[in-house]
């Protein structure tokens, strides 16, 4: 599985971004974008998730055309990670979240952003659009 970002020049910098994730970053040079993406990703699922990010790996797929994917060594916590994300963006709260989702329980939905759930694509997709509904996002499954 891969979150699909984009890559372009704007003047000198190379500027690259992934939706999903609230994740943007610059570089000098097309391959130090694609780098800082990467170390960008690491830091933050380390901020969100320290105790589960030890072997956390981001790897970027450069597909030309303007089309990045990203993909992890564990899809589980990127999911989490990204969940989280769009969730702080549409400055929902979980029980907010889980109402959208026709729960009464936040801690039934709280456990899909702790990263500790295994979520498959159709859940997933289902779980963004309750986080945050204004958006549409691209995976890609590779």
């Amino acid at each position: 599985m891969e979150l699909e970002g984009k890559i372009w020049k704007d003047g000198k910098l190379w500027l690259i971004e992934v939706p999903a994730i609230e994740v943007m970053t610059q570089g000098h040079s097309r391959k130090e974008a694609l780098k800082m993406l990467c170390d960008a990703i690491e830091g933050l699922v380390s901020c969100y998730f320290p105790d589960q990010s030890e072997d956390f790996k981001v790897s970027v797929h450069d597909y030309k055309k303007g089309i990045i994917g990203v993909s992890t060594s564990n899809n589980s916590l990127m999911l989490a990670f990204s969940l989280r994300r769009q969730r702080e963006v549409s400055k929902s709260t979980v029980r907010e979240v889980s109402e959208r989702l026709g729960s009464n329980s936040p801690n039934a939905y709280a456990r899909y952003e702790k990263g500790r759930v295994r979520i498959s694509l159709d859940q997933y997709e289902r779980l963004l659009h309750a986080v945050n509904p204004q958006q549409n996002f691209h995976l890609r499954v590779v």
